[in-house]
Formats: structure tokens, C-alpha cells, sequence
């Protein structure tokens, strides 16, 4: 771990390992690409592991600060899960947007709700820190349970065309409910490619 990086965190007793916020991008980067390669290698394939890893090492060289969250599980010193957040900006809307994408957990460690409290951390984090609205592209049936709801291009427009719109979830995570953001919708650069969505 970098000298210049720290780290803020719990140790969940229901998963039995410590959910953090990693505070440097440059903490532990190979240890996030390789868990992203392994995780989607398994679930996907090699093309697909290898895709969301470039992916992540992209965001994670190119993506500034203000804009990207990681959140991070471990045990002990081993790395079980991982969620990276970056922001979209919607032109006509003042709120702050967080999209989760992508997010991972160790394969032989799935289903022990690891997945699940990472993703509660970071979003009692994030409005912490003022976030008002998180959003993802992923599964209705997982995310739902985080309380994560389908979303209409009315709602919400996607900063690509989406190859399974079912999968346009989102939430407030404000006191606020849930409003129509407003306007075109622009990610990070390393979000902004097609075969991504």
C-alpha cells in the first residue's frame, strides 16, 4: 500500500471481514484488476474478464480524484470485493450522481452477503458526503434488494445506448425521494465506451 494512502473502514461481524474506503487510487491498483479479471473470468469468460479489467485499470489511471469513490472489502490482507463509483453529470441538474460500475467479489467468497454490505457502506458513505442519487447498470433481482429500482430514459438517461435496459437501476440515497434527473447525462472518460453497455 502506498505510504500516502489510508484508509477508512468497519469490520462487518455478519460478513466477518473489514469494508473500507480506499482514500488513493494508487493503494493496492493491481490488487483491484486482479480481482476484477478473476471474478469476471469466472462468471464470463477470459474476453469478458479481460475487458472489465482494462476497464478498471483505465479508471483507475485516468479518472480523477473528485470524480471516483473505490470501496473495498478484506480479509485480513486478502482482497474479497471491490466497488468503484464515479460520477455523472446530468447538464440541467444540480444533483450530485454516483454510478456503481463495476462491482466484484472474490468468487469462492460469493454469497456470504459480502456484496451486500460493501454496497450499504458505500452508500451510507456517499450521502454522508452529499451524494444524492446512485445509479448502475446491472441485476434488477441483486440490486434490488439495496433498494435499487428500474429506471425509464425518462427518468434517468443513460450516458450510452444500453444493450439491456431492464438492467438501468437506480435510487436516492438523500432524505429527498427519487426525482427525474434532468438533461443529457456525460460519465468519466473511462466509462464512455459502448461495449461497456
Amino acid at each position: 500500500m502506498s505510504p500516502n494512502a489510508y484508509i477508512l473502514g468497519f469490520y462487518d461481524l455478519a460478513t466477518e471481514v473489514f469494508m473500507s474506503r480506499i482514500q488513493c487510487r494508487n493503494a493496492r491498483n493491481s490488487d483491484l484488476v486482479d480481482l476484477f479479471n478473476s471474478v469476471f473470468t469466472a462468471s464470463e469468460g477470459a474476453d469478458e474478464g479481460a475487458t472489465i479489467a482494462q476497464f478498471v485499470d483505465r479508471m483507475l489511471e485516468r479518472t480523477d480524484a473528485h470524480d471516483l469513490r473505490i470501496f473495498a472489502s478484506w480479509d485480513r490482507s486478502d482482497l474479497v470485493g471491490a466497488a468503484l463509483f464515479s460520477r455523472l453529470t446530468y447538464s440541467e441538474d444540480s444533483r450530485s450522481v454516483m454510478i456503481l460500475s463495476p462491482m466484484a467479489v472474490s468468487t469462492p467468497r460469493q454469497g456470504e452477503g459480502i456484496g451486500q454490505s460493501l454496497i450499504r457502506h458505500a452508500l451510507e458513505d456517499l450521502a454522508r458526503e452529499g451524494v444524492d442519487v446512485v445509479l448502475t447498470y446491472g441485476d434488477p433481482n441483486f440490486y434490488g434488494k439495496l433498494g435499487f429500482a428500474s429506471l425509464s430514459m425518462t427518468q434517468a438517461r443513460a450516458p450510452m445506448p444500453l444493450s439491456y435496459p431492464d438492467g438501468w437501476i437506480g435510487q436516492s440515497i438523500s432524505q429527498a425521494p427519487f426525482e427525474p434527473l434532468k438533461g443529457a447525462c456525460v460519465c468519466v472518460p473511462a466509462l464512455n465506451d459502448p461495449a461497456l453497455w
